[in-house]
């Protein structure tokens, strides 16, 4: 599935698009973010050249390296043509508004910091919420409006 900048597709109402979606994600999660942890290892580098250019201030960069690589690659990869990570393609899933239009970039982020934000108070509790909403949508879809269908 793939989207261009003027396409409007609205959420499916068919119960079949949104079967094992939870389960999904949670392995969707586990392979993106050991993706994020090899990204930064390239980004690593990327900084001590920029902090050895900048005579030392590039390496304040270093606490919050996971932090920008993560923002960046859920940032381009749920707001781009496929709308999922390269996590959810393997599982065969994706992002989608309730509303039809694509995700851009910055409501790819919001949703991020919306989870990470969310599973910082109610820890990984927050998938408890996907069992009881309509579609398995977690707290932070409902906040935004998206939903995760199966794209398989």
């Amino acid at each position: 599935m793939s989207f261009d900048n003027n396409t409007v597709i609205a959420a499916p109402t068919d119960w079949r698009a949104y079967s094992g979606v939870l389960s999904r994600r949670v392995f969707a999660f586990l392979i993106d973010y050991i993706i994020v942890l090899l990204l930064c290892i390239p980004a690593a580098v990327v900084v001590f050249f920029l902090g050895v250019i900048t005579l030392g201030l590039g390496f304040f960069l270093y606490p919050a390296l996971f932090v920008i690589v993560a923002l960046l690659y859920f940032g381009m990869s749920l707001g781009g043509r496929a709308q999922a990570t390269p996590g959810m393609r393997a599982m065969g899933i994706a992002m989608m508004r309730v509303d039809g239009r694509p995700i851009d970039f910055l409501t790819a982020v919001v949703h991020m910091v919306l989870f990470w934000v969310i599973n910082s108070f109610l820890t990984p509790l927050i998938l408890l919420a996907g069992l009881f909403t309509d579609r398995s949508r977690l707290v932070h879809d409902l906040l935004l409006g998206t939903v995760v269908i199966r794209t398989s």
